[in-house]
């Protein structure tokens, strides 16, 4: 078990929490959090570029001109792939399918590395709740602040660094979703939606302890 320091939203320590082994002390495997996210972002590949082969090129139904003594090669079609306006040969077509399989346990396995990652290398923060009474960017911001102004005040080392949080709420909240979604640097989900490719893009990851205990009830048993 570990122990975390709980926060408010004005930065303010508030309590303690032990966290699961099973969720937050997982061994990270190199390999198997690599070929979830390839799985991953490949699943998420958009099919977009899409050329047109001799069949489907619009008209070239008529012979351009007749089979002999014109002294002309042979062509059947002005659609053919060697004349201008005409199909492509072995250009990329909506068919292709980019999509990679991977074991339900193998991507939850990979997911639990990340957020034990982030534990292990001290860029876990906890929050009591997290809500907003208002749509307030400003208020938003000044939260983040705060909570960043905590983490420098206890570590041994400042530096000023681009600002990259993952924040994890454990309900879906649109005032707190729209308050946080122009700041650069700072994404919000809730905890059905997390992913091993969100939890390793972001430096920092900021959780409710809500959101905590949902995933120590529903992964118990990895």
């Amino acid at each position: 078990m570990l122990n975390a320091t709980i926060y408010n939203q004005k930065g303010e320590t508030v309590g303690d929490l032990k966290l699961s082994g099973k969720v937050f002390s997982v061994k990270v495997n190199e390999a198997l959090v690599h070929q979830a996210v390839v799985a991953q972002m490949a699943n998420e590949r958009q099919v977009l570029a899409h050329t047109k082969g001799r069949s489907e090129v619009r008209g070239g139904g008529k012979k351009p001109w007749k089979q002999k003594g014109t002294g002309r090669a042979r062509a059947g079609s002005s659609r053919s792939p060697i004349w201008i306006g005409g199909g492509v040969t072995f250009g990329p077509t909506s068919a292709r399918n980019f999509s990679k399989k991977i074991n339900k346990k193998m991507k939850q396995k990979a997911m639990l590395m990340g957020l034990s990652d982030k534990a292990g290398s001290d860029n876990l923060v906890i929050l009591d709740k997290l809500e907003m009474g208002e749509f307030k960017t400003k208020m938003f911001n000044g939260m983040l602040n705060a909570i960043d102004g905590n983490k420098k005040n206890s570590a041994t080392e400042e530096k000023k660094v681009k600002r990259s949080v993952l924040i994890i709420n454990n309900k879906k909240d649109d005032k707190v979703k729209n308050s946080g979604r122009n700041l650069t640097g700072v994404k919000i989900i809730n905890s059905d939606n997390i992913n091993i490719v969100d939890l390793l893009r972001y430096r920092d990851l900021i959780i409710t302890a809500e959101a905590v205990k949902g995933l120590e009830e529903k992964y118990k048993q990895a």
